[in-house]
């Protein structure tokens, strides 16, 4: 996974990420850009919402109409052979609606959605009208969906589990694969004990679940205890998207996203930039 000499002739991968605006840039379309320009694709971008936050809260959220959003694809697309593309927070279901309605015609090659649907405490971020979008319009036109254990509950149609673990994670995968999601993989960032700087009873290794709707793999990968995971999830569904516009299939794209979101956060992780959730390391800053 390393970027191609400077100076090279060889012209990049492009990607195309639909997003919302993290003004602390911790996540978001922020953290989008900085993933896949780490791993070497060149970053397009649809602007969704303007939110105004920083690592501890958000202060104000401002969605951005869907005719404008529409003229952003359009002009991305008339101009770039965009080979992969993530979806993030679209705010509304209007917006929901048109992405839907783009990849149903084939705009949106390899289309990687990650369903910013639940803030990080459990909060619903959208209305039921958006969050049926989602399950009949946009996730159904998915290879990937990447949805975190609340997000995942919305999409099975289920309540939330408070005690999750691995075998919830499956039934959650095959439930939202049977919406017509090519690949499922349900993140295990919120299971019990993970989420949060201490290491108390925190479980040694987080699992996520990839799942095709035939072969079920359970992907492990050791806890880094740090505040600084905001934008992990914008981070990982972002790799996966520049590793696929690179050429690789899905199974080696999430594995080799996984590696890298880790990398990411094991840098951050004595950061002290910000009162809340800090930035991850993409660049890997700290190992230089």
């Amino acid at each position: 996974m390393t970027v191609a000499a400077r100076g090279a002739a060889t012209t990049p991968a492009v990607a195309l990420t639909i997003a919302g605006s993290d003004s602390g840039a911790g996540a978001g379309i922020q953290a989008d850009l900085k993933a896949m320009s780490a791993l070497g694709v060149f970053a397009t971008t649809a602007l969704t919402a303007v939110t105004a936050q920083n690592s501890a809260r958000v202060t104000a959220v401002h969605p951005l109409p869907t005719e404008l959003v529409a003229a952003q694809i359009d002009a991305v697309l008339e101009d770039f052979a965009v080979a992969a593309t993530k979806t993030g927070m679209l705010a509304t279901a209007d917006t929901v609606r048109l992405v839907a309605a783009r990849a149903a015609a084939g705009d949106l090659p390899s289309l990687v959605v990650d369903p910013v649907m639940v803030a990080s405490t459990g909060r619903r971020l959208l209305d039921d009208d958006a969050v049926d979008a989602y399950r009949h319009g946009l996730v159904p036109r998915a290879l990937v969906v990447t949805p975190n254990l609340f997000e995942a509950a919305i999409l099975a149609g289920v309540d939330p589990v408070v005690d999750a673990d691995t075998d919830t994670m499956v039934e959650l995968a095959r439930r939202i694969h049977d919406l017509g999601a090519t690949w499922v993989l349900v993140k295990g960032g919120h299971l019990p004990g993970v989420h949060g700087p201490g290491a108390g009873s925190a479980p040694g290794q987080v699992a996520d679940v990839l799942f095709d709707g035939t072969d079920v793999t359970v992907l492990t990968q050791s806890r880094v205890a740090t505040r600084n995971n905001h934008g992990t999830g914008c981070s990982l569904a972002s790799a996966v998207a520049a590793l696929l516009a690179s050429g690789h299939d899905v199974p080696d794209a999430v594995a080799r996203a996984k590696g890298f979101v880790h990398r990411a956060l094991e840098g951050a992780a004595g950061w002290d930039l910000g009162r809340g959730h800090g930035p991850l390391d993409p660049f890997g800053w700290s190992r230089e």
